[in-house]
């Protein structure tokens, strides 16, 4: 403490009319507890996180250089745009990140990083720099707008480049400082020294208030894989307060994100990081019980409040716009809660007091909030279990395209009522349900009317399970399917011979993605059957269908060299297909925790024991073909998702972001793309033993 204190003050006189390069004689000698790097695509990646410091570093290569730093603290950050370079640049880190404090011009303490790296660019021009909350970073790349009032000046002093300034509120805000140690500044430019490099010093911190990071010993148990790039992406997005879903990206709260990765991490994770994942979502419930999907902190908060004439300060803005989430909860919530060996501490969870963050200053029991969120499946499952016809189905929110995991605009194809939801999701959420009542561990929180409305989850589990996949079924004829797979692989330039060849002239039968407005199946394959995998019982006949459709070779089903691709609308019009390209978000590009779901649901399907032998051979045939393209992939197996092309007769893996036509980028740590630690490929069948 004494020492950090030291540190403190030291770079608070220094930055009063010094260079915080000075902070270097300064450092503590000691490792980060975390440190590592990669590159993804045109990116390099630096991750640090040592006691109240966390960050990630970014360099951008190519034509349109960038630095950014991206704090888990307030899912803070800055970043420096510059002008496009005239030919492609390459970084080199030649100082991995070290954690600084310091203190700002009044005094406060900030938190960042020290990075030293070089560029071969004659020039950097600097075009726009954002210190702010990371969504406004985001909203910057993505569309090149941020609010006025979180503008940085640029400043020059001598060899320095310098951003800083407050929050809106006046709070300890954010700062970066460019120090160029090999070139000049020249007009307010970087330009090169003589071997055409320049060498930058980048000094990034934040204001906002540092989260605790769980500990090794917190995280992960002795089950979980020795996989050096899983564990530190994990490590990195881990703390007591919350999961973050990805960084740069997301460094803060998805409720589905959590829960899914929770869920699939579950078997390697020690229960005191299983208990912080539900606790996060628990505690940002709305009063009726729903999850929330994200939440806005610090200075996106205060921003939002501002421009919709609230109050509530730095309060958290929480989105709830989500339906998936809602119904993903409960049966998480089980598979730990009614694990026998989880029965002491699940008693002792469900008694702690759990402050909202929805409502700053309140705590309630983990049981209590739990049910509210129980209260709030049966209420949304009764239209249908009362009448089940399409369209007392649940939808995504009036208005909206988006409302479960494919949040991009075209993720549904335009679809209203989600399969993933309806056909899986509530079903398994009533079953939940019921099981938690059964188990009485509840019984302290549950109100007589309670008790009468949970008794009816069985019977309204079995109406959802049996009425609503129907719904979604869509069944192609062989010469239809056939003439559309063959004209859509000349699209987008890969073989048809194997897909065809797969189908042996038969119908294409699998789930339609959703249902649009008059009920009407929106003809994409895809992945979300992993989640019938991991969450349902599915009948053997239907498993040895559906699950055979999608292990088909693309563009029959998903499955290609690279992955289980998430989406494939080779039967869709060419208007569909042109929005669902390996370069949309959720078009036909493979996302790590999909394969993963995958791989989870197809083991836990193999533990059954009543699936006939031909359903079986399906299964392990799935199996084999998905964890041999998973362990072609693994270098890029932590990431978000990643695209393809096709070359020289086979695909290859594309970084998702790195094409012109992609539409956003990949995050380089991406919480449910760590869930490998947990979901670990099949073991070999003991040999037999020969006879003598």
């Amino acid at each position: 403490m004494r020492g950090s204190m030291r540190l403190l003050l030291a770079s608070g006189l220094l930055l009063a009319g010094t260079s915080t390069a000075a902070l270097a004689q300064k450092r503590a000698t000691r490792a980060p507890e975390l440190a590592y790097s990669l590159t993804e695509g045109q990116n390099l990646n630096a991750f640090v996180r040592d006691g109240k410091v966390a960050a990630h570093l970014l360099l951008r290569n190519g034509s349109d250089p960038r630095i950014l730093v991206a704090f888990p603290a307030g899912n803070s950050g800055v970043g420096l745009w510059f002008n496009a370079v005239a030919r492609p640049a390459t970084w080199r880190l030649d100082q991995a990140p070290r954690p600084v404090t310091f203190a700002d011009s009044k005094g406060r303490p900030l938190h960042g990083i020290e990075s030293i790296a070089t560029i071969d660019a004659p020039r950097l021009a600097p075009k726009q720099a954002v210190l702010s909350n990371v969504r406004f970073l985001r909203d910057y790349q993505s569309v090149s707008r941020f609010p006025a009032e979180v503008a940085a000046p640029m400043r020059t002093e001598g060899n320095r480049i310098l951003y800083a300034r407050d929050r809106v509120d006046g709070a300890p805000g954010y700062s970066l400082e460019i120090q160029v140690l090999s070139g000049r500044i020249e007009k307010g430019e970087i330009v090169a020294g003589a071997d055409g490099r320049i060498r930058l010093r980048i000094v990034a911190a934040t204001g906002d208030t540092p989260l605790t990071g769980l500990s090794k010993a917190e995280l992960l148990n002795a089950k979980a894989a020795a996989d050096p790039a899983a564990r530190n992406a994990l490590a990195f997005l881990s703390y007591r307060e919350k999961f973050l879903a990805g960084s740069w990206r997301f460094d803060t709260y998805f409720g589905r994100d959590t829960l899914m990765s929770v869920r699939l991490l579950m078997p390697a994770l020690r229960g005191a990081a299983v208990e912080a994942g539900l606790g996060a979502v628990l505690a940002r419930l709305d009063d009726k019980g729903d999850v929330a999907h994200e939440e806005g902190l610090s200075e996106f908060a205060l921003v939002d409040h501002q421009q919709h004439g609230q109050p509530g300060g730095d309060t958290p803005t929480l989105d709830y716009a989500m339906i998936d989430d809602d119904y993903m909860l409960a049966p998480v919530a089980a598979e730990y809660l009614l694990n026998p060996a989880n029965r002491a501490a699940a008693q002792g969870f469900l008694a702690r007091e759990v402050p909202s963050v929805a409502h700053p200053g309140i705590a309630q029991p983990a049981g209590a909030l739990l049910v509210r969120n129980l209260r709030f499946v049966l209420e949304h499952a009764a239209p249908f279990a009362e009448d089940p016809r399409w369209n007392k189905l649940l939808a995504i929110r009036a208005g909206r395209l988006t409302g479960e995991w494919r949040d991009s605009e075209e993720g549904l194809g335009r679809g209203r009522y989600p399969y993933d939801v309806n056909a899986i999701l509530i079903p398994a959420a009533l079953e939940a349900t019921d099981k938690l009542l059964r188990a009485g561990l509840l019984d302290r929180f549950l109100t007589r009317v309670d008790r009468a409305a949970f008794e009816r989850a069985h019977a309204m589990a079995a109406t959802w399970r049996d009425r609503a996949p129907g719904l979604f079924a869509v069944e192609t004829p062989a010469a239809e399917a056939a003439a559309k797979v063959r004209d859509y692989a000349a699209r987008v330039g890969v073989p048809a011979a194997p897909a065809l060849a797969a189908l042996k002239g038969q119908a294409l039968r699998y789930h339609a993605i959703a249902l649009d407005d008059h009920g009407q199946p929106v003809p994409i394959i895809n992945s979300d059957e992993g989640f019938a995998l991991l969450f349902g019982h599915p009948d053997p006949a239907d498993l040895q269908a559906y699950v055979g459709a999608l292990a088909r070779p693309f563009p029959a089903g998903l499955m290609t060299d690279i992955g289980l691709l998430v989406a494939n609308p080779a039967l869709a019009s060419t208007e569909v297909q042109d929005r669902f390209t390996p370069a949309a978000y959720h078009g036909a590009v493979v996302w790590s925790w999909q394969q993963a779901l995958f791989a989870a649901g197809l083991e836990r399907q193999l533990a059954r024991t009543d699936l006939p032998t031909a359903t079986r051979a399906v299964l392990k045939a799935a199996q084999t073909k998905l964890w041999r393209a998973i362990q072609a992939t693994r270098a890029t197996q932590s990431s978000e998702l990643w695209s393809w092309a096709f070359e020289n007769g086979r695909y290859k893996v594309v970084a998702f972001g790195a094409g012109k036509a992609d539409v956003d980028e990949s995050n380089a740590a991406q919480l449910w793309s760590t869930v490998y630690l947990a979901v670990q490929p099949p073991k070999p069948a003991p040999a037999k033993k020969k006879k003598r």
